[in-house]
């Protein structure tokens, strides 16, 4: 046990600056979490790599896929390098053409989708159309059907025959009703989803996830784009993890750089910028727009913050 908690502590003490870790001041290496499931066949770096993970923040979940990730990778790259960090497909048993082979991948959508816009309702789509908000998303919370109709129908009208693309959060049988271009699910709304229904009414789909063992899981559905998040702190909703940060969002914007990302959560004019250059190719915000005192000067301001 003292060579594994040796590799742990080498990967810690590699990473502990580089935005990876997250405070869990109940991590200890003295106690490894009894969750970790070592199966008969988990070497010593897969142990390392998902202890070293737990007391970095990971969740569990993770932290299991992140142990057999760094197992991969010393296997593949000849050698325990702490310093290094898994990130590319075959370390997490992923092919990196995947999508593009799978007969079942949902449609594709520009890889670069760039400022993502998501509101309240259709009179804010509305203005981000007039603003030439490339992407907009229809956040519309309601248990009204008849309202819902009616802020999806708007929605669509508003965006025809513009340059702007429009994904419809959470109601998926509308968005197929009303020929919507695309769709974004919660992972709490995937596993009710008539997926098919969607994928063969051909909408995009947009997937999001908040860490390693979501994103893995929804590769295998070979989603439009996959979001990721939550990036930083935010209030608008509740978060099944901590934020995720910028140094986990770079790597894993390394990870599934095959696909169209999103990065979403607690993003603004001051954390834009640092979060575009991650490589993913949309950044979604809104409150920076929807409580700006010039949303459409916002959506100007923020495309350009991208840029630089």
């Amino acid at each position: 046990m003292s060579l594994i908690r040796d590799l742990a502590d080498q990967i810690i003490a590699a990473h502990h600056n580089d935005d990876l870790c997250l405070p869990i001041p109940q991590a200890t290496l003295a106690n490894p979490p009894p969750t970790i499931h070592h199966e008969h066949t988990l070497d010593h770096v897969e142990l390392a790599g998902a202890i070293a993970a737990v007391a970095m923040g990971f969740t569990e979940a993770d932290a299991n896929i992140v142990g057999k990730a760094w197992s991969r990778m010393t296997h593949l790259d000849g050698g325990f390098h702490p310093q290094a960090w898994p990130n590319r497909p075959e370390h997490f048993d992923l092919l990196p053409w995947s999508r593009a082979m799978n007969p079942q991948a949902f449609p594709e959508c520009p890889k670069r989708l760039g400022l993502y816009a998501v509101m309240p309702d259709a009179k804010w789509v509305a203005r981000m159309v007039e603003a030439e908000a490339p992407t907009i998303q229809l956040r519309f919370k309601s248990t009204d059907r008849a309202a819902i109709h009616r802020e999806i129908k708007q929605a669509i009208a508003a965006v025809k025959d513009s340059k702007s693309l429009l994904f419809i959060n959470d109601y998926w049988e509308e968005a197929i009703e009303q020929n919507a271009y695309g769709v974004h699910l919660g992972q709490e709304d995937i596993a009710s989803a008539n997926l098919e229904a969607i994928r063969q009414a051909g909408l995009r789909l947009g997937l999001s996830s908040h860490g390693y063992a979501e994103m893995i899981a929804v590769d295998r559905l070979c989603p439009s784009y996959i979001a990721m998040g939550a990036i930083f702190p935010t209030n608008l909703k509740v978060m099944p993890t901590a934020p995720q940060g910028l140094g986990r969002l770079y790597q894993y914007a390394k990870l599934m750089s095959e696909y169209p990302l999103v990065a979403i959560g607690g993003i603004d004019a001051d954390s834009i910028h640092a979060v575009a250059q991650s490589g993913v190719g949309s950044v979604a915000v809104v409150r920076a727009i929807t409580q700006a005192s010039d949303p459409s000067a916002a959506v100007k301001k923020l495309q350009e913050l991208m840029k630089t």
